[in-house]
């Protein structure tokens, strides 16, 4: 018969697998989330699972050790890394996002075929990789924490900053240390006390992601047009607090609080003497924008479209009208404007100026 141990890990196994079930179910099945996280976000969840089930022999067993859920759980952290990715990182997604996940899972794929001295180098190399794509996860989380206008969402980053990724961190490198050195150790996911955490680290986060609004990781909502932030609003009277305070902001930004170098939102609700989190819903409901960056990038690179395309400026450089912006480097500005045109600014300037009557 199981021991009491063995059955409360078992219990605790399904309960938590269940919840990732339900959560990747959920996700997939809701139709105002962006097609990417319909899908990444169930590839994650499943993919917890397959760990969950082979890192337990006893759980293991149950499924007859079949080597489907190893290969499942092979790219679990390459998943998880594209998960932070595409829940907390406003840039454009790509193809290539895809090739952490795919890498690990050939080499753990090698690894575990156990040919000759290969493996240990390669489960070695796999184990490596994953703790560098948490850790890099982690980043992702704090680097758009202060930008972040979507409230819900930055509630998540604190779960997920706070708790996940330091638990996923944890594990990684229990992992590594192989079962003598992590025997005395609880809190690893092949003890139910491990278990347990995940479990409750899987709720917080479920709740949390499940009671965000429609808008919060779905499609990206449309901008206002350029003309509509650059240009002076009309000064019609407000019809509502909200307008008053649109009409503050434009007139702060009009006269070119935009071109501060490092601006903040912090920096510009104290221009403002607004409460920061109220700037934030102002900036994101009224204007559509997700992150601070996103906003101030916008005035920036009309601007910058200005100047670049101006025959009397062909012969100042792009990094002294970077500078003249507010950026405090040519890279950021470069990246930006990349994001936005799909080309360098160098570039969009020589096609400009070769389309302007005056050149």
């Amino acid at each position: 018969m199981l021991g009491s141990v063995m059955l409360t890990d078992l219990f605790l196994r399904g309960a938590t697998c269940g919840g990732l079930l339900v959560l990747g179910l959920g996700v997939a099945c809701t139709g105002h989330l962006s097609r990417r996280v319909r899908l990444v976000v169930p590839l994650t969840c499943a993919s917890l699972i397959g760990w969950l089930i082979t890192v337990s022999p006893p759980a293991w067993s149950l499924f007859g050790m079949i080597a489907l859920l190893r290969w499942v759980s092979f790219p679990c952290a390459g998943l998880f890394w594209l998960m932070i990715r595409t829940l907390f990182d406003d840039r454009p997604p790509r193809r290539l996002d895809w090739a952490p996940a795919c890498a690990l899972l050939v080499v753990r794929g090698a690894s575990a075929a156990n040919l000759g001295p290969v493996p240990r180098g390669l489960w070695f190399l796999g184990n490596i990789g994953a703790l560098l794509l948490v850790g890099h996860a982690a980043f992702l989380v704090i680097r758009g924490w202060r930008d972040d206008l979507l409230e819900g969402r930055r509630r998540l980053r604190g779960v997920v900053l706070g708790a996940a990724v330091l638990f996923a961190l944890w594990q990684g490198i229990l992992g590594m240390a192989g079962p003598p050195l992590r025997a005395p150790v609880m809190l690893f996911v092949d003890r139910p006390q491990g278990v347990a955490l995940f479990g409750v680290l899987l709720l917080a986060v479920s709740v949390l992601f499940l009671e965000a609004r429609p808008a919060l990781f779905g499609a990206r909502v449309a901008r206002v047009a350029e003309k509509t932030v650059v240009a002076p609003r009309s000064p019609a009277p407000p019809i509502a607090p909200d307008e008053a305070l649109l009409d503050r902001l434009q007139a702060t930004m009009d006269a070119g609080a935009w071109q501060r170098e490092g601006l903040t939102i912090g920096a510009l609700a104290e221009t403002l003497q607004m409460p920061e989190h109220q700037l934030r819903r102002l900036i994101n409901d009224r204007l559509g924008f997700r992150n601070f960056a996103d906003f101030l990038n916008t005035w920036r690179l009309a601007r910058a479209k200005q100047c670049l395309s101006d025959p009397a400026r062909r012969h100042e450089t792009v990094a002294a009208i970077a500078f003249s912006l507010g950026y405090g480097s040519l890279g950021p500005f470069n990246r930006a404007f990349r994001a936005a045109t799909g080309t360098t600014p160098t570039a969009w300037r020589a096609e400009a100026l070769k389309a302007s009557p005056n050149s």
